[in-house]
């Protein structure tokens, strides 16, 4: 494209509009020549009167039209007449105008969603997951691009911006009230009774683990007194028998108290997550410091990097991933999209907020830059491209100002005589 060609669309006159403009001017140039003639011959015969007629009012229709199609784009005959050339003159507030119709017409957030309804993005995702397309220059393109995208991007920038992101993303996050939503959830559906009957049945074996270590502990704190009379080892007995009975007991027992006890203990701390201000902000900061710590900063790291790697293995041999457990898996995904509504309708529902996100985000950035592009755009070169691309309905309103102004002509000629 050359500096004096800054469009981005190089659109050509087709042959058509060109020999539409040469018969409109041909018409003007025969009703000249017609009403010339008539002139001469008017006397000779009555009829001549209503040819001059139709061509004189012809040629006024077909002058006047030619005036009004060639002044929307230029001065006509190169001369400064008042509101001529009215595109050039104008192509700012053109490129305006048309910015403001596009938003207020294209890029707002109802608009958007209103259209994004009536697409069924996870359905099309799906059926593409679900029979991936062969070989063929769509998949092996599709994959080279995204090959190419992904080496191209600088790895530490992206990756920086892809950890940010996801830790930006865990601070917004309030796992409190989560935490404290799901225990509740849980003890509602007694799905903690199998993590306490596990807590309980991994207190009985560390007990018989370590039963010479209480033994010992109880032998090294005991009196001199009860060494002396044996009783160290029968005090042993009797804790070890005592906590083994006591694990037994909670184990078979669901009204055990001690289980009961551990179950409101469960239920104070699933009320407090939701709605304890101190106990949330304790939580809160407890989270604010794992994010922190630089071993969850290496693991996010890692978690990018291989990604990254996964990807470009895939992009860079599609056939492979595809046939693997990775493609399987997409197979599955994509019959799981197309056969689950609620999650179809969920990601569809996602993608419709991000759309109107978006361009609620960015919809005046990209009107400000269709603006400034137009702006940008030689004024000249747009009339003649406008011209143009509209050049063959353009040349029919010559064709039809000649034609109708020769009938009204007649027309009206026609009434003087008879008058």
């Amino acid at each position: 494209m050359s500096p004096r060609d800054p469009l981005p669309f190089r659109a050509r006159p087709a042959p058509s509009a060109r020999g539409m403009r040469a018969l409109a001017t041909a018409m003007l140039a025969g009703m000249a020549a017609i009403f010339i003639a008539a002139t001469g011959l008017v006397d000779q015969h009555p009829a001549w009167g209503f040819v001059r007629a139709f061509a004189e009012a012809g040629l006024v229709g077909g002058i006047a039209d030619w005036f009004a199609v060639t002044a929307l784009f230029r001065h006509p005959l190169g001369l400064p007449i008042p509101h001529t050339a009215i595109i050039p003159r104008n192509k700012d507030r053109i490129g305006d105008t048309l910015a403001a119709f596009v938003k207020d017409n294209f890029l707002t957030p109802s608009v958007v969603a209103r259209r994004m309804r009536q697409v069924d993005i996870a359905g099309a995702v799906g059926r593409f997951l679900a029979q991936p397309p062969g070989e063929g220059r769509l998949r092996e393109g599709g994959s080279r691009l995204l090959a190419d995208i992904l080496e191209a991007l600088d790895e530490e920038q992206l990756g920086g911006m892809v950890k940010g992101a996801i830790v930006a993303r865990m601070r917004s996050i309030e796992v409190a009230p989560l935490l404290g939503q799901t225990l509740e959830a849980a003890m509602t559906e007694e799905r903690h009774v199998p993590m306490m009957d596990g807590i309980i049945t991994w207190a009985g074996r560390t007990l018989d683990a370590n039963e010479d270590v209480i033994r010992a502990m109880v032998h090294q704190r005991a009196g001199w007194i009860l060494k002396l009379a044996g009783l160290d080892d029968r005090l042993a007995d009797a804790i070890v028998d005592g906590l083994r009975k006591l694990t037994i007991d909670m184990a078979v027992e669901r009204d055990h108290p001690l289980r009961v006890k551990a179950e409101e203990g469960l239920a104070r701390l699933a009320a407090g997550l939701q709605g304890d201000p101190e106990m949330q902000a304790k939580v809160e900061d407890w989270k604010n410091e794992m994010i922190e710590n630089k071993a969850v900063g290496d693991w996010l790291s890692g978690v990018w990097e291989n990604s990254r790697a996964g990807l470009l293995r895939a992009a860079r041999d599609p056939d492979r991933a595809l046939a693997g457990k990775f493609g399987e898996a997409l197979r599955q995904l994509g019959g799981t999209l197309q056969r689950e509504p609620r999650l179809r309708n969920a990601i569809n529902q996602f993608a419709r907020r991000a759309a109107s996100g978006i361009v609620a985000s960015y919809g005046s950035d990209i009107v400000k830059l269709v603006s400034e592009t137009v702006r940008g755009w030689d004024a000249r070169t747009v009339s003649d491209r406008l011209e143009n691309a509209v050049g063959r309905d353009l040349q029919y309103i010559r064709i039809n100002g000649t034609l109708v102004g020769g009938l009204v002509g007649a027309g009206i000629h026609t009434i003087e005589v008879l008058a």
